[in-house]
């Protein structure tokens, strides 16, 4: 098992050095300015698009302008990757240049998810195999203790980590119990690290709350909203708003029927297990972020992340933050009447800003009912919703109360914002901005945005191989045309590597002179 994986490994690592010895580097112009580049770029952490139809209100030439001062400087990878060992840097090339390569990442996912994985010995080498390359990669350890050590490395990096304890969708208390238990744990052993080291920790509300109860819940407030006279919810705690007249609303076709008193005991347990993640979040004073799904269940998200944030949320610094996906056609309006709505209660909001992670089965159930798709029309739309409400969130923050998660792979958003947050005042020092990006993707964005004195995150999802597959096969589909179109990591890891050899057989040459001629002059002096 060992040697099939470990070959494959350093089959790899040696047609990247291979390449990286007979490949010149790229040149700036090309890597930067080309339209191939740019278009290749527009791409994000979780995928796809949205634009502000309605508020907020943007300045737009102001933040669009060209940066008077360049955020990024990627002609200098020395200081680039200086904290980048070159094994690392060696593993990093050969995982990213292998999933570039689209059709093997579709032949891994038919294979993982096919009865192949179902025969003992076939099912060793694949997850063998997966855990040496794009686990290794993409993952940032197998329990707490792993994943502890590469915080404590991104640390002495310069960057800090968010902790994503990996699961997917939970269908029983037992299961939410248990997940909770692992969250708790998860904020717990931030206190055996670096003080400030972990910037956030990650909740999925689909692994403490049933999925089915999620529905249920949505069904519900989504019906409240259009039909407010006639829906009592007595369940319903104290919220910040979760629609706009622009949201969908096709999930819910006719009255739901209340929920049943086992329904209610298993919402208030729900509640009561994100109650207890955000008291140890205050204990341990780290902040809690709270992950986004498809539109069926996120109402029933954004109510039990907001009725946290009513209870939590104080004084200038938000505790708990949701998660506003700019691919959907509401997005700027919703995130604009939460912080408006949260002004008026005088609590202050925090957002992470994703691009979003299911445009394909958000579409195809809006085809299926023959309804409008809630993802924005084009790429652009989406682009355009991203940036404004980076933009807006960005001016109020750095007058008032609140906090931003910039979440993307997307240079151009990415040194938009930098520059919009350098000429409000926002750095590193402050607690108001957050970069993020997932761990293994966007090390050049990444590395350059700590250079131009950011702070910055990597999402850490961690867990068992078996457990975390999942995760992975979502992130290979979501991000493979990424994967694919994205080459500046690639272009720029292959330079610094050329660079390092040249570096090293100059240095070992300057050593066997030097060796040399002292040889020399002993023979002098002897003579």
């Amino acid at each position: 098992m060992a040697m099939t994986t470990n070959g494959l490994s350093s089959k790899l690592i040696r047609s990247i050095s291979r390449r990286v010895i007979n490949s010149s580097p790229p040149s700036s112009s090309t890597t930067l300015t080309t339209p191939r580049f740019r278009s290749a770029q527009r791409t994000t952490i979780n995928t796809t698009s949205t634009i502000i139809q309605q508020p907020p209100p943007v300045n737009t030439p102001t933040f669009a302008e060209e940066s008077r001062d360049s955020i990024f400087d990627f002609e200098d990878t020395k200081g680039l990757f200086s904290s980048v060992t070159t094994g690392k840097l060696i593993r990093s090339a050969a995982n990213l240049n292998l999933a570039a390569v689209e059709p093997v990442v579709d032949m891994g996912m038919w294979v993982m998810r096919s009865r192949l994985m179902q025969v003992g010995l076939l099912r060793e080498i694949v997850m063998g195999t997966i855990k040496h390359t794009s686990y290794e990669h993409f993952v940032a350890g197998a329990d707490l203790e792993e994943t502890g050590r590469t915080v404590k490395k991104l640390w002495a990096s310069g960057l800090r980590g968010m902790l994503d304890y990996g699961l997917e969708h939970t269908l029983d208390n037992e299961s939410c119990d248990k997940n909770a238990l692992q969250f708790i744990k998860t904020v717990e052993s931030t206190q055996s690290l670096p003080p400030s080291s972990v910037s956030f920790v990650v909740v999925k509300i689909t692994a403490i709350c049933p999925v089915s109860l999620l529905k249920r819940v949505s069904d519900l407030l989504r019906w409240e909203y259009k039909n407010p006279t006639s829906t009592d919810l007595p369940w319903k705690l104290k919220t910040l708003p979760i629609f706009t007249e622009s949201s969908p609303f096709y999930h819910t076709l006719q009255k739901p029927s209340p929920l049943t008193a086992e329904e209610e005991h298993d919402l208030e347990l729900a509640h009561q297990r994100l109650i207890n993640i955000c008291d140890k979040s205050i204990e341990c004073n780290v902040p809690v972020v709270i992950d986004a799904e498809d539109t069926s269940i996120q109402p029933g998200i954004d109510y039990f992340t907001y009725s946290a944030a009513v209870m939590y949320n104080k004084g200038q610094k938000a505790q708990i933050f949701n998660t506003i996906q700019a691919y959907l056609k509401d997005a700027g309006e919703r995130m604009f009447e939460t912080k408006k709505a949260a002004d008026k209660m005088g609590m202050p909001v925090g957002f992470k800003l994703v691009r979003g992670a299911y445009m394909w089965s958000e579409s195809q159930l809006a085809n299926s009912l023959g309804v409008e798709s809630p993802i924005h029309n084009t790429i652009n739309d989406t682009h355009n919703c991203y940036d404004g409400c980076a933009s807006y969130m960005l001016d109020e923050v750095s007058n008032g109360p609140g906090g931003l998660i910039l979440a993307t792979h997307n240079l151009e958003s990415a040194k938009l914002a930098a520059q919009k947050a350098r000429d409000l005042g926002i750095g590193k020092d402050s607690d108001k901005l957050e970069f993020a990006s997932l761990y293994g993707m966007s090390e050049a964005m990444t590395f350059g945005l700590r250079n131009a004195g950011f702070g910055v995150s990597k999402y850490l999802p961690f867990g068992p191989v078996d457990q975390i597959m999942p995760y992975l096969l979502r992130r290979a589909e979501e991000n493979k045309g990424l994967l694919s179109s994205s080459n500046l990591d690639r272009q720029l890891m292959m330079k610094e590597l050329k660079r390092r050899m040249k570096a090293y057989v100059g240095q070992g040459l300057e050593e066997t002179e030097n060796q040399f001629k002292s040889s020399a002059g002993s023979v002098v002096k002897l003579n």
